[in-house]
């Protein structure tokens, strides 16, 4: 659903992704995936105490590495300052921090939003730094899509393209939502874990995203409206080391393009 992105720190890279979807339960919230190199383990622990007070430790996956980079003065403050609350406004959200350069993409509910998130972030840093904003409005036929997948993950028998029941049950709902957005195109992702060979997590995937749009159409939802992309387990969501993990990781997500 989202196009992340790897950001470069003086050849290394410093990446921040926000949660696909940021609840008022934190239960319910997708986790926070922090990674990249930083100068040292003072710099890791002032930017993850900050992950930790805004998200909850239990959201936040870590994946920091300490190495011999360079970094401006002050450099972890800064990106520790502009970890507040106003960032879980903002869904499929990427923050990527390029030397002095913060760079935060992703949709905000409320549009009247953007431009005073842009200008407080922006004074939450030291001069010279410059942060670039590209968010825009979360549309209301995404809002539809999303409430009828209700961070639900659709289902299939283990290793193939077949829909599990549950998946079934879930798709008939989306039905129903996707005709509340008319003609508007979607695309439809397909995400796997990182079991196995990748090549074939591709292949899978983008099987999986057709098995989706292929019983979509058989309820009646325009062929031409729907696209497929397959991404494998390049895109996680959760860690892959426990079931629970891996679980969450194979999804399928929809886009309102």
């Amino acid at each position: 659903m989202n196009k992340n992105k790897k950001m470069k720190l003086f050849g290394k890279v410093l990446r921040t992704i926000f949660p696909l979807l940021i609840c008022c339960s934190a239960k319910a919230q997708q986790p926070v995936v922090i990674e990249g190199a930083v100068p040292n383990e003072a710099a890791k622990q002032e930017i993850l105490n900050k992950a930790y007070i805004t998200y909850g430790r239990e959201n936040i996956i870590d994946k920091i590495r300490v190495k011999m980079v360079s970094a401006p003065n002050g450099w972890s403050g800064n990106v520790s300052n502009i970890i507040t609350e106003d960032l879980k406004k903002v869904k499929q959200g990427q923050l990527a921090v390029r030397g002095t350069q913060v760079n935060l993409t992703g949709k905000i509910t409320d549009p009247n939003d953007i431009q005073p998130t842009a200008v407080k972030l922006q004074n939450l840093v030291a001069s010279g730094y410059k942060v670039n904003t590209q968010l825009s409005a979360d549309a209301a036929e995404q809002k539809i899509i999303d409430a009828a997948l209700k961070n639900r993950i659709i289902e299939f028998e283990s290793g193939s393209a077949v829909l599990a029941p549950s998946g079934v049950q879930i798709l008939n709902e989306m039905a129903i939502a996707l005709n509340k957005v008319g003609r508007k195109k979607v695309k439809i992702t397909g995400h796997t874990d990182s079991s196995g060979d990748s090549a074939k997590n591709i292949v899978l995937s983008q099987e999986r995203a057709a098995a989706v749009k292929s019983y979509l159409t058989s309820k009646n939802i325009a062929p031409e409206t729907m696209s497929t992309e397959g991404l494998g387990s390049n895109k996680p969501v959760a860690e892959n080391t426990t079931p629970e993990g891996r679980k969450k990781n194979r999804r399928i997500e929809f886009e309102v393009l």
